[in-house]
């Protein structure tokens, strides 16, 4: 199976800790974010294909032609601003069949990894205590994804969007809108027409740590690496 990582933004949020490095490459206990990702895949994922934009010189060197041991194949989304549904679109001539679909700057846990791909349509969420900051999810009566409806002001569940979807090519038959707020084309809104003929299973991840912001890299490594925290403290 291949994974599709969504590496490409320029990390607004981040700065100024991105103005000179592609977020991806910030490190957490250590080793880059994209490490962590990596590593944490399930053996079901056999190539990497790494959308990237802002500062891809970079990535390339780190990430080189094989990675953690997989294989892996760039595309370059050229208005890395144009959100994460333009990012996906970059990566279409390269997919072949079902695929995971990831965030560059989401550490995830390894066994809902390895659960999720086992699954013919999917994704992952979490439970969070504000979800209105989120993608939040509603869902069908069976428990499938009816909706991921971005930042709510009334959410209408506490399951937010976390990434790691499981998908097929035929996501690209599904034409969206770009956002009229922020002229972006988000994946989630691809996703929700995709639900609505394909029942996406809904698995709950146990570890979660989105990495988006300066303040959430030493929170990350207070989970992560706990020990080289204090011995550096």
């Amino acid at each position: 199976m291949q994974c599709v990582i969504i590496a490409a933004g320029k990390g607004t949020r981040m700065m100024p800790l991105t103005s000179e490095t592609p977020k991806p490459l910030l490190p957490v206990c250590g080793k880059p974010i994209i490490t962590h990702i990596v590593e944490a895949l399930p053996a079901e994922i056999t190539e990497l294909i790494l959308v990237v934009g802002y500062r891809a010189d970079q990535i390339k060197a780190y990430c080189g032609d094989t990675f953690c041991g997989r294989p892996v194949t760039y595309c370059e989304q050229a208005d890395f601003a144009g959100g994460t549904g333009d990012a996906l679109l970059c990566a279409k001539p390269y997919l072949r069949d079902t695929f995971l679909l990831m965030y560059a700057d989401d550490i995830q846990g390894s066994e809902a990894l390895a659960a999720v791909v086992k699954e013919e349509h999917a994704m992952l969420a979490m439970e969070s205590d504000h979800p209105e900051d989120f993608g939040v999810l509603e869902l069908n009566s069976d428990g499938t994804l009816r909706e991921i409806i971005e930042k709510p002001a009334d959410p209408p569940s506490q399951l937010v969007n976390i990434g790691g979807f499981v998908i097929s090519p035929a996501i690209f038959d599904y034409v969206v809108d770009v956002s009229e707020q922020s002229g972006e084309l988000y994946v989630t809104d691809m996703v929700t027409a995709y639900a609505a003929d394909h029942p996406v299973k809904v698995v709950t991840q146990d570890t979660w740590i989105p990495v988006g912001r300066p303040e959430d890299i030493p929170q990350a490594e207070a989970s992560l690496c706990p020990e080289r925290v204090e011995s550096t403290g």
